[in-house]
C-alpha cells in the first residue's frame, strides 16, 4: 500500500494508491493514520483520494480468510477508530472519490465531510446483504447520519449498488464532476473550508454527530453479531 501526502496552501492531499482495488487491511490503516498525523500537524484541511477509477473496494477479503475471531475484532476495532478519526476529528475532510467505492470504500468515503464524486460507469455502495457479512456499528450510524432515509432500507439493508448520480441522490455523495476535476475540485473546496477558525469548526462537528460518535466508541471490543460474518 502506497499513501502519499502533499501539503500545499494549508491542505493536505491524501492519496492512496496500492495498484489495485485499495482494499482496506492493516497495512492501509497503518499508513493512512501515519498520514493522517501528519495532515493534522501541517495543514488546516485535508483530501482524502484513491488511485484512478478506484476510491476503494472495501476491506481485504483475502485476508481475511484466515481470520480467526480475536482477528476479526481487532480488524473492525481498527477500522472503527479510523471512522471516529475522520468522522469526529477536528479538521475538514473532503472525499474525492474518483471511481468505485464499496463497502468498508464507501464507508470511508461517508465519514468525509464533503463528498465530491467522478461522473462515469462507476459503482458505489454497501454490498454485505449480498456477500453475507452484518454491518458494523459504524456503517449503521454512518448510513443514519449521511443517508437520505428515503434510501437506508434500499442502501443498507437490500445492498442496493448505485451508479453517481443515484450515490447523490441517495447521500453517498455530495456533488458530481467530470473524473479529471475530482481531486482539483475538492482541492478548492477543502482550501475554502481550511480558512474557517479551526476552533469552531471542531466543537460543531464534534456536537452535530455526538450520537453516531458515542455509538461508534461504544461498539469498540464489542462486537456481538460477529459470529454472523461471513
Amino acid at each position: 500500500m502506497s499513501i502519499s501526502v502533499d501539503i500545499q496552501n494549508d491542505v493536505a492531499l491524501i492519496t492512496m494508491d496500492d495498484g489495485k482495488a485499495n482494499a482496506v487491511n492493516f497495512d492501509l490503516m497503518i499508513a493512512l493514520n501515519k498520514a493522517l498525523d501528519k495532515a493534522e500537524a501541517d495543514a488546516k484541511a485535508i483530501v482524502l483520494t484513491g488511485r484512478e477509477g478506484r476510491f476503494s473496494g472495501g476491506f481485504d477479503l483475502g485476508m481475511m480468510g484466515g481470520f480467526t475471531r480475536e482477528d476479526s475484532v481487532r480488524l473492525l476495532d481498527r477500522a472503527s477508530e479510523l471512522v471516529l478519526r475522520l468522522y469526529g476529528g477536528p479538521m475538514p475532510v473532503v472525499g474525492a472519490c474518483n471511481g468505485h467505492a464499496i463497502a468498508m470504500g464507501v464507508f470511508l468515503l461517508m465519514a468525509c465531510d464533503t463528498r465530491i464524486g467522478a461522473t462515469g460507469d462507476f459503482k458505489l455502495g454497501a454490498n454485505e446483504s449480498i456477500t453475507g457479512m452484518t454491518l458494523p456499528v459504524f456503517a449503521v450510524e454512518l448510513a443514519r447520519d449521511r443517508l437520505s432515509p428515503l434510501h437506508q432500507t434500499r442502501a443498507m439493508i437490500q445492498a442496493f449498488i448505485y451508479e453517481p448520480k443515484g450515490a447523490v441522490e441517495a447521500g453517498y455523495l455530495d456533488m458530481l464532476v467530470e473524473p479529471d476535476k475530482v481531486v482539483g475540485q475538492a482541492t478548492a473546496i477543502a482550501g475554502q473550508l481550511a480558512k474557517l477558525p479551526g476552533h469552531a469548526y471542531a466543537y460543531q462537528k464534534s456536537a452535530m454527530r455526538k450520537p453516531a460518535l458515542d455509538a461508534i466508541r461504544a461498539s469498540i471490543g464489542n462486537h456481538p453479531n460477529l459470529r454472523k460474518m461471513a
